[in-house]
């Protein structure tokens, strides 16, 4: 059985969704302690005990510990299977991050297509979007070779949530090999501000202040009413659609923070994703490492590393004796490697 310390690296829910899910592909005993030790409330709160339950309901694996506040889990795996799958949180609790980093990578290996349906957050912080998912991330895996279909039926914003959508993943049993190391030539700037249960104007003035700030095309930055929704939220996302990789960086709206300070937080994140001239952001940077370690390995280049980056580095080096290498290519440029598992063999 493998211990993992859960102040490890970042210290919060991503070290608990990363161990589960390579305790399953490795076939590999888990006893995870200090659970969340990083944060201000540790222990497992409700959006972490979907993703044990996702995980266990998947494969019919042991598990000990699992409840709200426990800092300690046993996990015991077995074989992962393909099938018809629902999994529902209360509250805005993220199901988009349960389902890429437990779900997806999972049922890739599985025997049989699966069909998931779920119930929860969809776009809340902290978390991807589901439209990050859909038109950043997939895309990249696909490129890899997995199939993958989404189906967005009703938002779910923080913190009402009640947000539901659906997605159909095909096996794949060994994805491909990626490289990207150049954004190739910027072929569309746009952004959107997603408005529901509030006021238009509120939408207007965040693209207003982003397309000032930026130098975007206004024509291109439009506000969006969305409707059916359990509770009001608002999302300013903008998208940078390049040759090789598409980007979104998406600001949260929430009470006492002005439009055009959400504006200005979105801003000055596109500014550093597109003066580093890298084809892949922070947040896409972490998420690509494991897919990318069980198949083929590859390369890209991307933002200086964040803790979450380093920390699932440390986890698949933990597990699966990952060879990696981060290097400092100049100012806010790094390059990533991650080594064909072949190659490890050999």
């Amino acid at each position: 059985m493998l211990t993992i310390d859960g102040s490890l690296g970042e210290g919060g829910g991503q070290v608990l969704r990363s161990s589960l899910t390579l305790s399953l592909l490795t076939e590999t005993p888990l006893r995870i302690s200090r659970i969340r030790a990083g944060r201000a409330r540790p222990g497992l709160m409700r959006q972490h005990l979907l993703a044990v339950e996702a995980a266990s309901t998947v494969s019919d694996a042991e598990v000990a510990g699992a409840e709200l506040g426990s800092t300690e889990l046993e996990f015991r795996p077995r074989a992962v299977r393909g099938g018809n799958y629902r999994f529902a949180i209360g509250g805005a609790g993220s199901t988009t991050l349960v389902f890429q980093t437990i779900l997806l990578p999972l049922l890739l290996r599985a025997q049989t297509p699966s069909t998931l349906s779920f119930g929860g957050g969809t776009h809340n912080p902290m978390a991807p979007p589901f439209d990050f998912l859909e038109r950043c991330y997939l895309p990249l895996l696909a490129r890899m070779g997995a199939r993958v279909e989404l189906a967005l039926d009703r938002h779910g914003f923080y913190p009402a949530g009640g947000g539901e959508w659906s997605a159909i993943v095909h096996p794949q049993q060994q994805l491909g090999r990626l490289e990207l190391l150049e954004r190739g030539e910027i072929r569309a700037r746009r952004a959107s501000a997603l408005c529901a249960g509030i006021s238009g104007s509120i939408g207007v003035r965040q693209v207003d202040a982003l397309s000032a700030a930026l130098g975007w095309e206004r024509a291109h930055c439009l506000p969006r009413m969305i409707a059916g929704t359990h509770g009001p939220g608002n999302a300013l996302i903008a998208t940078i659609e390049s040759e090789h990789v598409t980007e979104q960086i998406t600001g949260f709206g929430e009470r006492g923070l002005s439009s055009e300070l959400i504006a200005a937080g979105v801003s000055e994140q596109v500014q550093r994703y597109l003066a580093a001239n890298v084809p892949v952001g922070e947040h896409l940077a972490d998420q690509l490492l494991l897919p990318m370690a069980l198949g083929g390995g590859g390369a890209f280049r991307t933002l200086e590393p964040s803790l979450h980056t380093t920390t699932q580095l440390e986890l698949l080096k933990l597990f699966i004796g990952a060879q990696t290498s981060a290097v400092e290519e100049s100012r806010d440029v790094w390059r990533i490697d991650v080594r064909d598992p072949g190659e490890r063999r050999a």
